[in-house]
């Protein structure tokens, strides 16, 4: 199976139209104020009104009130929700919409445990523990520590770039996998040949 890919932290129309074009499945916006690549709701909804169709879109939020959320999938309706802070499963399993919960892979960190804490994602985001940032810091943990065979699907994010993305999928087959600096030029700016040789890079994994 050829892993799903999503590229986060889009911030114009220029990138999500051409990450489409080279045949993104997922779109991610961030909705967290204090990230580098915060879109608001209202600019991010005029986005993906102009996306072709079979576009999955997604809104990132990180320790956001219960009003902060609504307010947004209000003025934005994405089809997905990821969680990428401390939210409970009740948190995050109040809004009518599916959603995947972003783990940071700290040293000790069980999985297996996760699992039983999030029944009710989709999906669990496994991305690289930083003290100063919540995604999006070019940082690669230990793939190895991924168990196999689990009842909830794995998206692998941290550090992912075109470079190492080919050799993340020949050791382990996860669902999908998430990348946001790996593919920039700039914090929140997308980079044509990156996003290009990214793809490349999952399709030529799975020949």
């Amino acid at each position: 199976m050829i892993a799903k890919v999503k590229f986060c932290g889009i911030t114009n129309l220029d990138d999500a139209i051409t990450a489409c074009q080279l045949g993104v499945d997922a779109l991610g916006f961030v909705f967290y104020s204090k990230s580098s690549r915060f879109i608001s709701p209202n600019e991010a909804n005029e986005i993906i009104q102009k996306l072709p169709p079979f576009i999955s879109t997604v809104g990132l939020f990180v320790n956001q009130s219960k009003l902060e959320v609504e307010e947004a999938i209000k003025a934005c309706p994405v089809n997905l929700l990821q969680f990428h802070g401390d939210e409970d499963e009740f948190f995050c399993n109040q809004y009518n919409l599916p959603y995947i919960k972003a783990i940071s892979m700290k040293s000790g960190i069980n999985l297996l445990k996760c699992i039983e804490d999030f029944r009710s994602a989709k999906a669990l985001l496994l991305d690289s523990y930083s003290e100063d940032a919540r995604g999006g810091t070019g940082k690669v943990f230990n793939w190895k520590s991924i168990p196999l065979n689990t009842s909830k699907p794995f998206i692998v994010a941290g550090g992912l770039n075109p470079n190492n993305v080919e050799n993340l999928l020949e050791l382990i087959s996860p669902y999908g996998v998430d990348v946001s600096s790996g593919i920039e030029s700039g914090k929140g700016i997308k980079d044509y040949q990156l996003m290009k040789n990214f793809i490349l890079g999952v399709t030529n994994a799975a020949v």
